[in-house]
């Protein structure tokens, strides 16, 4: 058994124990493996191993990667999310490539992916980032801007509008982990009253997971722990 398969496995045994602590049913919470950095052959693994959903931070990086998987392993069926912060001139890249977008946080990207997401793919799936944490090192729109970016999402004709995404405050306490995370549960809940499709929860990584889970998380995003220390890079 490869080292990437055992850890998967532990990790998807911790997302188990976690959704059993807090009452929530099996399967509730989907592994996201973020794969940014890492090559294809340790992706190939994952896969291998029963991973389908992969995110990448680097728009030419991931492209590549789904790609080079469309060529060499189309039986495989992955599915590609984008989580890293995007610039309006790389909208096409992920459009034209991607499934789900995590991280719209504002109009403009909005409208260039639904005008350039090709005409023989569904819509693309996409969450809203959010700051709850009111960080200005970190991406996100604040909460009042939240419905009014929602209702223009919702009629662009070529994305679906799945839920929100955030990166809370790095910090160790988990109470504190826990009231950032339900704050986004919350943002969630009231505009489901206007959109009651939204499903997705895209919170919690390695170090807080457990309370993204306990708040409602219905993706977490785990890199290190399955695939090991990245090599960081600008793009």
């Amino acid at each position: 058994m490869s080292s990437i398969q055992q850890n998967l496995q532990q990790i998807t045994s911790q997302i188990e124990s976690a959704q059993q602590k807090c009452g929530r049913s099996p399967s509730s919470v989907q592994l996201l493996a973020v794969s940014k950095t890492k090559p294809v052959e340790a992706i190939l693994e994952a896969a291998n191993a029963g991973q389908v959903a992969f995110g990448e931070n680097y728009v030419q990086e991931g492209v590549n990667k789904i790609q080079y998987f469309a060529e060499h392993h189309p039986e495989l069926k992955l599915e590609w999310h984008f989580i890293g912060p995007l610039q309006s001139n790389k909208t096409r890249l992920i459009a034209e490539h991607f499934d789900w977008m995590h991280t719209i946080d504002r109009a403009k990207i909005a409208q260039r992916l639904s005008e350039q997401r090709p005409a023989d793919k569904p819509p693309l799936q996409v969450l809203i980032q959010v700051n709850t944490s009111g960080e200005t090192s970190k991406s996100g729109i604040s909460e009042n801007e939240l419905i009014p970016l929602a209702e223009l999402i919702s009629g662009l004709p070529n994305l679906t509008l799945r839920g929100l995404m955030s990166i809370p405050e790095n910090v160790g306490d988990y109470s504190a982990q826990l009231t950032a995370f339900q704050r986004l549960a919350q943002l969630q809940a009231q505009l489901a009253k206007t959109y009651p499709h939204l499903d997705t929860l895209s919170m919690g990584m390695s170090g807080d997971m457990d309370a993204a889970i306990a708040a409602g998380s219905t993706i977490v995003r785990i890199g290190t722990a399955i695939f090991g220390q990245r090599d960081y890079r600008t793009e």
